[in-house]
């Protein structure tokens, strides 16, 4: 079968990773199922993956891709959840420290076909596209662990979202907006920024601006670049909510001003299946739907990753076929 795959890690130059081609059939073992793939996206992992971030070297080639949409057999339309936890592990799947997702021990969405354990599909809403379900499974699901599980925040108070163009970030936006929060965003270019309010941002600043007042609740994907700025935007006893660190580590950590402050930092990671499935209920009670910023076809992924590489983003890239 046709698929997009990282043939060998390479730090340096991910690209050069980067091989389409054929890869073999594998048949679904018991309690597994075959998912034909209509539709994936691509997550700032993939690229992890091509420098062998997170995956063992043995484990290459690997075929890219941790969400996605399609059809199984029997004609059911369903979306992907892409965390696979371990045999036997009960609860939290996320909590599982011998979890993956798919692409790192078991080969992604990113090809004709893909298989994964039964209970990681769920049923696709019929309101949603593939392309629109296909965004769901990672970039999503992450800000709405952050957002509804994770941050406490309420109706009503002011969240500011970090990188205004990004999966999560445009997730988080709409997300936050539909829950009735005041949204503020920051952005590198003014074309971010007035995406951003397209989605339902209600005001967008320069990154490190000084805001008109402090907030409630601060998502941060960025990381060093932004850290500062996030812990200084804080109200006493606000919250920060980590889902990334695209810029590296933070440093400093600002330690005195978070304890001072009595600041929460918060991690999250991914989402549960049961999340998944509230996240998808929630799109359709508010009728949200994912910003596709780049549809192509997965024969031309290559286009998608250097786009992703050169921070060309506004929402998701998606592969279709």
């Amino acid at each position: 079968m046709f698929a997009v795959y990282a043939s060998a890690p390479n730090p340096d130059d991910p690209l050069a990773a980067l091989t389409l081609g054929d890869r073999p059939d594998v048949a679904a073992p018991d309690g597994w199922v075959s998912v034909q793939v209509k539709a994936a996206s691509l997550n700032g992992h993939d690229l992890f993956t091509l420098r062998g971030i997170g995956i063992r070297e043995e484990a290459f080639p690997m075929i890219l891709g941790c969400d996605g949409a399609g059809v199984l057999d029997d004609g059911s339309e369903v979306v992907l959840h892409g965390v696979i936890p371990s045999d036997g592990w009960m609860g939290d799947e996320t909590l599982d420290p011998k979890r993956s997702l798919l692409s790192e021990r078991h080969q992604g969405t990113f090809a004709e076909r893909v298989i994964v354990p039964e209970r990681n599909v769920v049923a696709k809403p019929a309101e949603l596209s593939f392309s629109e379900a296909a965004c769901l499974g990672v970039a999503w699901l992450t800000a709405y662990r952050g957002l509804f599980v994770k941050s406490g925040l309420r109706p009503g108070q002011t969240m500011l979202v970090q990188g205004a163009s990004g999966g999560v970030a445009t997730a988080l936006i709409a997300l936050g907006h539909a829950a009735g929060m005041r949204v503020w965003v920051t952005g590198r270019t003014e074309e971010k920024r007035a995406l951003a309010l397209e989605q339902g941002a209600d005001a967008a600043f320069d990154p490190g601006a000084r805001l008109p007042e402090r907030v409630d609740g601060v998502f941060e994907t960025v990381g060093r670049a932004t850290w500062s700025h996030s812990v200084k935007s804080l109200k006493p006893g606000g919250v920060i909510v980590i889902s990334g660190a695209t810029t590296g580590d933070a440093s400093p950590a600002e330690l005195q001003r978070i304890f001072f402050l009595q600041l929460r930092v918060v991690g999250s990671t991914m989402g549960t299946r049961d999340e998944l499935l509230d996240l998808l209920s929630f799109c359709v009670q508010k009728d949200i739907h994912p910003l596709v910023g780049m549809e192509l076809p997965l024969a031309s992924a290559e286009a998608g990753f250097r786009a992703m590489m050169d921070g060309e983003t506004a929402g998701k890239i998606v592969f279709t076929q």
